[in-house]
């Protein structure tokens, strides 16, 4: 585990630029936020994953669908990006989520995550205009939020134990590096919005 953060913290800084093609530009300190919040979830950590074998779980995060090419188009892929990040802020903002994990990180990670969707719904609104609506829920946005209903299933199931709690973690955690993909993917897609 000490050598997974550095790596996904490695992977962020990599793939988070500021700006790209929704006709756009998100703020220099996303790709810095990013980071942060993978530092964050790294703070976050009650016990060793070790001890939590038996409590594991593939959610099934559907990465093939989000690096395989579906996401043709930038509005598409910022629609991805913001379910995954909503739906993140959504499980870290309930009150078992504030009794599993110590406040100042869950609140650094909460507060992360809140300016990240501001600025991406700022820049969707920028660049579909107030009268345009975004693409609505489906394909890839439709699998993160079932992949996060699995998630909260699973607490359930578990009873909201520590073990589920470090597993979840862990998993948001994998699905965090992987929306920095779907970032680098926004700044590669250049002109996809005058053709939508």
């Amino acid at each position: 585990m000490a050598l997974l953060l550095p790596l996904l913290t490695a992977l962020a800084l990599l793939t988070c630029r500021p700006g790209g093609s929704l006709g756009c530009a998100l703020p220099g300190s996303h790709a810095q936020v990013s980071r942060d919040n993978l530092v964050l979830l790294g703070q976050m950590r009650r016990l060793s994953p070790f001890l939590c074998l038996r409590a594991r779980k593939d959610f099934r995060f559907p990465r093939e669908m989000l690096e395989g090419g579906q996401l043709r188009e930038a509005q598409a892929a910022a629609a991805v990006l913001q379910e995954l990040l909503q739906q993140t802020f959504n499980l870290l903002h309930t009150e078992r989520s504030s009794a599993a994990w110590s406040p100042v990180p869950l609140h650094g990670l909460r507060s992360g995550l809140h300016r990240q969707l501001e600025a991406l719904d700022a820049c969707l609104l920028q660049a579909t205009g107030e009268g345009e609506r975004a693409p609505g829920m489906h394909g890839p946005a439709l699998a993160i939020k079932r992949y996060f209903q699995d998630i909260r299933v699973y607490l359930e199931d578990e009873g909201y134990s520590d073990c589920a709690w470090e597993i979840v973690r862990l998993e948001i955690m994998r699905a965090l590096s992987s929306s920095a993909t779907l970032q680098d993917s926004l700044a590669i897609k250049d002109g996809d919005l005058a053709s939508s």
